[in-house]
């Protein structure tokens, strides 16, 4: 029985079943609506289709590393679903398949899930669907649930991980892998879905690698999820919940030289009359800055091996450069580089406040320019972080299709026996129904990099391509936005209009440059 709709005044309250604290909850009319809105799928998802393979695989780089660290799944093709007359896809065979979120939020990762869990309803039934809850902790603890038409429901279209929650926890020693493969075992589970960013993926295809070589049934297939847009490939045009952020890396910019050029914009603007603007500045910044990267990768050497003792001797350890770029941040600045790494061994950029940092940087020599006469206004900045504002919200109708879509594909994957693939859909910039549907390997996606002290084993981010179509637009625009007020207004997400279902500009750059 789905969830009655019972309105209040002008809210509308979620009732049904106590399996879910969500149900009680106060929806608004928006959300409400959001539920029941129509998912399309690409035609060859709706129609009888055959699962086609492709060339042999290799790696994003050092292909004999990652060939002796997954013997099982190098070399593996990609995958493509085309149309059939008849599905080759046995629908009598009956699956039980887990899902899990990994990392931090993503607008549609209820979409996945709800694409997953319709693709079984519809082309394996009598399947069963368990959520991990918590993340990958949930595989190795053995918590689950059994996902229901009537637990899911109120979750289509909406924001946030909340359905099963998540977690940035890693399955990586001998015992956690033994564990996983216990869960499997017990919940006699066909398949897993992996839902997360390039190191969940990574994760995904260690535990596909470990599954295959202890003859496991148990088969698994990753999704793209990141809103950095770091998670993508040929086959893999973006990761849902995309937001590409530009970095500064191919430049050598120091963070001097990023100071003054805010600094310089401020002056030049305030000569025009504008003692007032906007700087957007991507949440990674600080990571992606060459004397920055220099001294992390410093520091997460030491926090590998050593204790940080408190009299500072472990700073005989760093560079010159790297000591004095250490001594010259804010000392709140200092504290969050020194914060414990997550389980995949990267610094948690979200918790270094890098727009503060940078708000101190820009006073300083602002206030250096006024006492040289060559500032006159005052200056004061305001942050403000949009962090959880960006991965919690609805998703767009794009974001919503595309995952939708995703975990449809995934099942496909799943249900026709593949394993160390990617759900991927392309052909973004066309209408849905005319979207591709596949899978790729993981292992092509990958290098190795130095994490924890130790090489290991990951997906290379794909970062912003300065000679592309999508940074060269920025680039011939950026000193026009520096000084002059050009801004539109697009107001909130549009789920109904005009530009309801549009692609984002940056992905119809990209595409229309491949095209």
């Amino acid at each position: 029985m789905s969830p009655s709709l019972v309105y209040n005044g002008d809210v509308a309250a979620v009732k049904s079943s106590p399996v879910s604290g969500r149900f009680a909850a106060v929806y608004s009319e928006v959300q409400t609506n959001r539920i029941d809105h129509a998912l399309p799928l690409p035609s060859v998802l709706r129609n009888p289709f055959k699962i086609v393979d492709g060339p042999p695989s290799s790696a994003a780089g050092n292909p004999d590393e990652i060939a002796k660290l997954f013997p099982n799944m190098f070399g593996q093709p990609s995958a493509m679903l085309v149309p059939n007359g008849v599905d080759s896809v046995g629908s009598d065979q009956k699956l039980k398949i887990g899902v899990v979120l990994s990392g931090g939020q993503a607008p549609g990762g209820h979409n996945v899930i709800s694409g997953i869990f319709d693709y079984l309803q519809e082309r394996a039934k009598g399947s069963i669907l368990y959520g991990f809850r918590g993340g990958p902790a949930g595989i190795m603890k053995g918590k689950y649930i059994e996902l229901s038409a009537d637990y899911i429901y109120p979750y289509r279209n909406q924001g946030g991980f909340d359905m099963i929650c998540s977690g940035r926890d890693k399955i990586e020693t001998p015992e956690q892998f033994k564990q996983a493969e216990e869960t499997a075992a017990k919940l006699d589970l066909d398949g897993l879905l992996v839902i997360g960013g390039d190191d969940s993926n990574t994760n995904a295809c260690l535990l596909a690698e470990n599954f295959r070589c202890k003859n496991l049934k148990t088969r698994v297939i990753g999704c793209p999820k990141t809103i950095d847009g770091d998670l993508k490939c040929k086959e893999v045009p973006t990761s849902f919940g995309f937001d590409t952020a530009c970095k500064v890396a191919a430049k050598k910019l120091t963070l001097k030289n990023v100071t003054d050029y805010m600094v310089d914009v401020i002056c030049k603007r305030a000569e025009l009359g504008y003692n007032y603007g906007v700087i957007l500045i991507p949440e990674g910044l600080i990571d992606f800055i060459p004397e920055v990267q220099q001294l992390i990768a410093e520091l997460n050497e030491i926090l590998a091996h050593d204790i940080v003792d408190e009299d500072g001797l472990w700073k005989k350890k760093l560079t010159d450069q790297s000591l004095k770029l250490f001594d010259f941040l804010p000392q709140a600045i200092q504290e969050q580089l020194m914060l414990e790494r997550d389980p995949h061994g990267n610094v948690q950029v979200a918790k270094i406040e890098t727009e503060k940092m940078l708000i101190q940087m820009v006073e300083t020599e602002l206030e250096e320019r006024k006492q040289e006469g060559s500032y006159k206004a005052d200056f004061k900045g305001q942050s403000h972080f949009f962090g959880y504002e960006g991965r919690c919200g609805l998703p767009t109708n794009f974001d919503a299709s595309y995952c939708y879509a995703l975990g449809y594909g995934a099942g496909a994957l799943l249900h026709s026996g593949k394993t160390g693939l990617i759900s991927s859909v392309g052909n973004l910039c066309a209408p849905v129904e005319e979207w591709t549907v596949g899978g790729t390997a993981l292992t092509s996606m990958m290098d190795v990099e130095r994490r924890h002290g130790k090489f290991k084993p990951v997906i290379k981010k794909a970062m912003v391509e300065l000679d592309g179509a999508p940074y060269k637009k920025y680039a011939s625009m950026r000193e026009e936005w520096a000084l002059k007020n050009c801004y539109i207004s697009p107001g909130p997400i549009q789920f109904v209009g005009p530009s309801s279902n549009a692609v984002n500009h940056t992905l119809l750059l990209e595409l229309g440059a491949q095209a």
